[in-house]
């Protein structure tokens, strides 16, 4: 039996697509400098913290710029001590399969599934933010066969706890071309996640888009620790002094570029408790303080942050309230920001 998939239609290519919603350049301009200065960060020849911040998902542009509009007066206050890539994230893995899978799926929450207009809509979200407030932002590489549609906005990508023993994602972030975070496996194998990243680093030859391809090898391929969960489904943080130093030795083991930790201060850091980000970040922190090598591995947090606080069903219709994992709203994520500038 041949493969059981109904072939709905061709979608464009990411340079069709690109070609109809073009970069200008300015904006080429702003991303070089952006990813210039993230890359400073992660060797080590800035000292200034990265806070990779913003919504679970990005479900609505409105909601999303509003965000983007007030953390960019923030980022002006503390531009000193805190770099900020913001967290737009359209696209979001689903446990069982099953529920809102970002806005790549569903531009439209409520709405059906539709694939073309969702590239269009997140380029063009992509787009509003780099344009209208002088970020280049993060995202997941859920897809690596989509990532070139925004390949030209991102200046960050993450490969989540579950796709980071897959092959294709390790792969595909060898040729990135901008840092890439790889996550902890859901169940907090640290050496698997190791691996991913000296895969990551490495040289690569693989088929992509209907192309073989060989990758330079990504030495701004990174850790991030985002807690782990146990055969029971039970929570478990490591974002600790102790596994920061399990971290760092782990590291020197092995010949890699730029060692590099980010802490995701949510997921199952926190059991998905939202408010307890704010003292996990100011515990991260205060481990950095503790020791040198932490704080020179530790190059910044995630924080998953929106304008309302917690979490609500897509058909709730709250504005700026998160419809996927809790996030902290505006009010505790501003002075969360101001609070960890005083601290570093």
């Amino acid at each position: 039996m041949d493969m059981q998939m109904e072939f709905i239609r061709k979608l464009p290519t990411p340079q069709e697509i690109k070609n109809q919603y073009p970069v200008t350049l300015e904006m080429k301009k702003l991303k070089q400098a952006r990813d210039e200065e993230i890359r400073d960060i992660f060797a080590g020849r800035s000292d200034k913290f990265l806070l990779i911040i913003g919504p679970c998902s990005a479900d609505n542009e409105d909601a999303v710029l509003d965000y983007m509009h007030r953390l960019r007066k923030v980022q002006d206050q503390v531009a000193d001590k805190i770099f900020i890539i913001p967290r737009v994230y359209t696209n979001k893995p689903r446990t069982i399969g099953k529920g809102y899978k970002g806005m790549l799926h569903q531009p439209d929450p409520l709405g059906e599934e539709d694939m073309l207009a969702g590239i269009i809509a997140i380029r063009h979200m992509h787009k509003r933010v780099v344009e209208e407030t002088g970020f280049t932002c993060a995202e997941e590489m859920l897809y690596p066969q989509n990532h070139r549609y925004l390949s030209d906005l991102l200046s960050y990508v993450a490969v989540g706890a579950r796709s980071v023993e897959n092959q294709e994602h390790r792969l595909v972030a060898s040729g990135a071309g901008i840092p890439v975070g790889m996550k902890n496996p859901t169940g907090g194998d640290l050496t698997v996640m190791m691996n991913s990243i000296t895969a990551a680093q490495a040289s690569q030859k693989f088929i992509y888009r209907g192309w073989e391809v060989k990758t330079p090898g990504n030495d701004f391929a990174h850790a991030i620790l985002r807690g782990y969960v146990d055969e029971n489904g039970k929570a478990y943080p490591n974002y600790h002094y102790e596994t920061l130093e399990k971290v760092y030795n782990l590291y020197q083991e092995r010949n890699l570029e730029h060692p590099a930790v980010i802490v995701d201060t949510n997921h199952s850091n926190s059991g998905k408790r939202y408010e307890e980000q704010i003292r996990i970040a100011k515990d991260v922190l205060h481990s950095r303080n503790c020791n040198d090598n932490i704080k020179n591995l530790v190059k910044g947090l995630m924080i998953e942050s929106y304008l309302v606080d917690g979490c609500q069903k897509p058909e709730d219709g709250v504005y700026g309230k998160s419809i996927t994992d809790p996030c902290l709203g505006w009010e505790k994520t501003e002075k969360l920001i101001l609070e960890l500038a005083e601290m570093l």
